[in-house]
């Protein structure tokens, strides 16, 4: 199989032309996607906001969270695939429009379950852009340097709106109702439309392989029993049937995925992208270090408005430090790969997030915002240091025809790896939650609903003591606030086990030099 190259973008002039059109593109691109990663950071300060105003429950907040990511990573290689053969500036406006249509559904949801759909045709949105501007960015800076400073600020711009979102979050939860969250979304969704019409220039692979979408229903099932096995398992129990039929069943598709790949002739994945090591153990640590960050910070939100009493805005500018470090960190990655090369950066920058993830793991219900500082820190340090240092490796490893399913490929693991990091850890956080809570209150026999509230989540716990009062109330608040920290830190100390097995894998097998050259597209395996 040939190398095959893009159609030209329209970047593609001459060098004096060429500057301006690239970077304009490079803006309009990084604007449109800073509301995908703005999203993520304004939920989770809004999370404990949706357990007073809709009821929800830990194991709820967490399908709102993973629905988003489940459609996020379920169809970004589809996405991905689909931009390199009908387009990416299409499929890239295309998505940015129902990502803003789909925001304007989240902002007045009425329920629980509205929501949670409302956020997964988000997610259906959100993996049309992704794929696109990465790809796109790649394919307008032919050059590896330049490349690598542009990967360097769409990365930036993730921190940025991993910044701006908390406190962007907490100043809209405290003038406007719950859904403004989601609102804002729309006229940044409008200008991003606007501006792509004239700036961001059309793009193709003009031999793509036509879609396969056999290989994402089976992609999406595999991964959705998996999940709802994983976040359903504390409610129902660990070794319920039911819970151990869908994660079995999730298993079984997703080899039967793979399989279904490896014979296809027109596989969503190319497995044999695989082989080369810095593609898959770059994919691998982008997913472990977002494991580690998403579900830290699912837990972390709860407890400063909760366990710590801040208001969302207060919580959104203690989250700071982590976004900021982040944003700070990401656009010196490449010259410090440059410097010590892929291996030692990206293999140090999951040692500073398991040591954060560890560090935070050993609070207990009287700890203050100083006592999660030093771990927040570095957290940000961590992931600014490891996604873009793995994702240059990754792109460096494709042919340009490719760059869309290989992008996707990377978002995959982003937000395969956030998912499960909340479901796992949100899980062990909400099972070492009800084992605390449940022996103490049985004697009391609360009804049925308001064992289901208190059992649900710390917040319903909260508003019950709240309504009891005196020194029966107080207990019950110590030892829901007891619990949700015992729960938190065996979730963050399982995190940090994880993150320090990437690190080893990380040192292990990447190389120490990145490469700028592409390979030649390999036959499917």
């Amino acid at each position: 199989m040939t190398n095959i190259h893009d159609v030209p973008s329209a970047a593609a002039g001459p060098r004096g032309q060429e500057m301006p059109s690239r970077w304009a593109t490079l803006v309009v691109l990084c604007v449109s996607l800073l509301i995908v990663t703005l999203d993520n950071t304004i939920l989770n300060v809004a999370l404990p906001t949706l357990v007073k105003e809709l009821g929800a429950t830990t194991t709820q907040l967490q399908w709102i969270v993973d629905a988003y990511a489940l459609a996020f990573a379920g169809l970004m290689l589809v996405t991905g695939s689909s931009a390199d053969r009908f387009g990416r500036r299409r499929v890239f406006v295309t998505g940015l429009a129902v990502f803003g249509a789909a925001s304007a559904w989240a902002a007045y949801s009425g329920s629980v379950g509205m929501l949670i759909a409302a956020r997964a045709a988000m997610g259906v949105g959100a993996a049309m852009m992704m794929p696109a501007t990465l790809s796109l960015i790649t394919d307008v800076f032919r050059d590896p340097g330049e490349r690598q400073r542009a990967i360097g600020l769409w990365a930036a711009t993730s921190g940025l709106g991993i910044a701006i979102g908390p406190v962007a979050g907490g100043l809209l939860l405290e003038h406007f109702w719950w859904g403004s969250v989601f609102w804002v979304n729309i006229p940044v969704a409008a200008l991003g439309l606007a501006c792509a019409a004239f700036l961001v220039p059309e793009s193709r692979n003009p031999a793509a392989l036509r879609p396969d979408p056999a290989g994402s229903v089976l992609s999406m099932a595999g991964l959705g029993l998996l999940l709802w096995a994983i976040i359903e398992a504390p409610v129902r129990g660990w070794s319920s049937g039911v819970v151990l039929g869908a994660g079995g069943t999730g298993l079984v598709v997703l080899v039967v995925f793979a399989v279904w790949e490896r014979r296809s002739t027109h596989p969503l994945l190319n497995l044999a992208f695989f082989r080369d090591r810095r593609f898959s153990v770059a994919t691998s640590s982008v997913a472990l270090a977002m494991f580690g960050l998403f579900g830290a910070l699912f837990a972390l939100t709860q407890f400063l408005q909760f366990g710590l009493g801040y208001s969302a805005l207060r919580t959104g500018v203690r989250v700071l430090p982590v976004a900021g470090l982040l944003a700070l960190v990401a656009p010196l990655s490449p010259a410090l790969v440059r410097w010590a090369g892929t291996k030692a950066v990206a293999g140090t920058g999951l040692l500073a997030v398991a040591t954060g993830l560890w560090q935070l793991s050993t609070a207990e219900s009287s700890a203050t915002y100083e006592d999660l500082l030093a771990g927040l820190l570095m957290l940000g340090l961590g992931a600014g240091l490891v996604v873009p240092a793995a994702l240059d490796a990754l792109m460096g490893t494709l042919p340009q025809g490719d760059t869309g399913v290989g992008s996707a490929t990377n978002g995959v693991s982003v937000q395969l790896g956030g998912a499960v990091g909340v479901a796992v850890i949100g899980s062990l956080l909400t099972a070492r939650y009800q084992d605390r809570m449940g022996p103490p209150l049985r004697p009391y026999q609360l009804s049925h609903d308001v064992s289901d509230s208190v059992l649900g989540s710390l917040g319903g716990a909260l508003a019950l003591a709240e309504r009891v009062g005196g020194v029966s109330g107080r207990m019950l608040a110590d030892l829901a606030r007891s619990a949700f920290v015992s729960g938190m830190g065996l979730g963050l100390t399982v995190g940090a086990c994880v993150a320090a097995g990437g690190a080893m894998l990380a040192f292990a097998a990447l190389p120490a030099r990145p490469s700028g050259a592409s390979v030649e597209p390999k036959e499917p395996l």
